[in-house]
């Protein structure tokens, strides 16, 4: 019996799976897997998103003009150089459908996020995978690996789940080691959290160049999680052929009320900047002090490497961690099979994780 079959190379794709939000017979859950802010979203964005419920039998913008032109007040920018998403993962999509097709390459490095293969595999093309050194984007490596095959190359600056960044000089001077045909993606998605001299999220590189795109997401420091919404800017001509392919009404109301008014209130932002380093550092050195190993992040998360020892490996803390109500990320899928990735919560999820973490470390 004949059934429908989907086309070449789509079952060869790896879905994607969340990091787990439950903890199985556990009253109390503290959920640390997704990176998502522990102050929630602006009073503000929340009552934009109330107001928005007055009008729900309406469709909204397709253009999504208000948060448009919210993002180019706050950042300074041409509002015709933005295009707003469900969630920065369709604008990743939406380029892999505009650029790439059977016979296509592109380039991902070995730690890079996961989506970023399923988009290009979705489009029908060969992801090629780059080395990373010491869990940093290596410009060389990805220099050496361009192909005339090569249409994309996506950098998430800083990295997930590594924490690390590569800073501006090394991304310029991978723009200009780069094919002008080949767009350069520059994933900024936990940009706002970052705070280095030599470090810049991509709207300069955008601005000066035709190949380079920056993408961005309220998912993170702003606390909109659950509305989905990104946006990227981009060369006019790119804005342009990503139109020509998305949904109409991509982005619903609500989302797009909220949006507005959290990029607004850049007072809130900062203050969940504010904790999120006081309590980065202060995670980060108790995690040393009892023996962990912890690759230095600039974001709200921490790459926790664990011992290779009997009971001591990432499965056993992760199982641990679970059982008293810390939900971390297992990172395997992202070439660490002994490795956590804990995002930065409120102050007793991160006490309660290194509480924890003591015990278990120093079991026998």
């Amino acid at each position: 019996m004949t059934k429908p079959t989907p086309r070449p190379g789509i079952l060869d794709i790896a879905a994607y799976v969340p990091g787990k939000e439950h903890a199985p017979g556990v009253e109390r859950v503290f959920k640390l897997s997704s990176n998502e802010t522990p102050l929630g979203p602006s009073p503000k964005a929340i009552e934009a998103f109330k107001q928005s419920a007055d009008h729900l039998e309406l469709y909204p913008d397709g253009q999504a003009t208000a948060l448009r032109e919210a993002i180019a007040e706050v950042h300074g920018l041409n509002m015709a150089n933005i295009l707003c998403g469900n969630g920065s993962d369709e604008l990743l999509g939406l380029l892999c459908h505009v650029y790439l097709g059977p016979g296509d390459e592109g380039i991902i490095t070995e730690h890079g996020f996961l989506v970023y293969k399923i988009q290009i595999m979705g489009a029908g093309a060969t992801p090629v995978v780059v080395k990373e050194r010491n869990c940093t984007v290596d410009v060389d490596a990805i220099l050496s690996a361009v192909t005339e095959k090569t249409k994309i190359v996506f950098i998430a600056n800083p990295g997930n789940p590594t924490g690390t960044y590569v800073p501006v000089s090394e991304i310029r001077r991978l723009q200009a080691g780069l094919p002008a045909h080949v767009v350069l993606v520059l994933d900024a998605a936990y940009a706002e959290y970052v705070r280095r001299n030599d470090y810049e999220a991509g709207i300069e590189l955008v601005s000066g160049n035709r190949n380079v795109v920056m993408t961005r997401t309220f998912s993170k420091a702003y606390g909109l999680a659950t509305l989905r919404i990104g946006w990227i800017f981009a060369p006019a001509e790119i804005v342009d052929a990503m139109n020509r392919v998305r949904g109409p009404f991509n982005l619903n109301a609500p989302a797009i009320a909220a949006g507005a008014a959290a990029i607004r209130d850049q007072a809130f932002v900062e203050t969940a900047v504010a904790h999120n380093r006081l309590w980065l550092d202060r995670v980060t050195e108790a995690l040393k002090e009892m023996g962990l190993e912890v690759t230095p992040s600039v974001t709200n998360f921490v790459l926790i490497h664990f011992p290779d020892a009997e009971g001591k490996r990432a499965p056993d803390a992760d199982a641990f961690l679970t059982s008293r109500g810390y939900i971390l990320r297992a990172v395997r899928g992202y070439g660490f099979a002994n490795a956590l990735r804990m995002t930065i919560g409120g102050e007793e999820a991160n006490l309660g994780v290194i509480d924890a973490l003591r015990e278990f470390m120093g079991r026998n």
